[in-house]
């Protein structure tokens, strides 16, 4: 059993994986400041809140015999549609766009494509993977 975990948890998913939530923490604190100190300013100057959090607040009721109000939050929703839309676009701009230009100019044969591996590392591959297959277990 410790053996299938360990085999899990060294593939190159799990590992790409663990390294995209730690980038994506990252990305958060920077979408986050960018929200808080520059888009949060100017919409406080437009509508005279400092956030969209509690701009459109509809009471539905008021509070009685211990049940709290409900309100209906807007803004919130709208916050969170502009954060989504904020990381959305950075990702896009940052990462996506860049990477597609790359592939068409690949295609065009404009840019190089990446060199094979080594000879000596397809060697050690095919050697790591046939002593997996000895032992019983699963190729990473």
């Amino acid at each position: 059993m410790f053996d299938g975990f360990k085999a899990f948890i060294m593939r190159g998913s799990v590992v790409d994986l663990a390294v995209g939530l730690i980038i994506g923490s990252a990305f958060t604190a920077v979408v986050t400041a960018m929200v808080d100190n520059i888009l949060n300013p100017i919409i406080g100057a437009i509508f005279g809140k400092p956030d969209l959090t509690n701009l459109w607040d509809i009471r539905l009721r008021g509070e009685h015999d211990g049940i709290p109000a409900s309100v209906l939050s807007v803004g919130g929703f709208l916050d969170a549609v502009l954060n989504f839309l904020i990381v959305a676009a950075a990702l896009y701009f940052a990462i996506v766009m860049p990477l597609n230009k790359l592939a068409e100019r690949r295609a065009r044969g404009q840019e190089e494509e990446p060199e094979p591996l080594a000879q000596d590392t397809v060697l050690l591959q095919e050697i790591r993977d046939l002593l997996a297959a000895q032992s019983g277990r699963p190729q990473l």
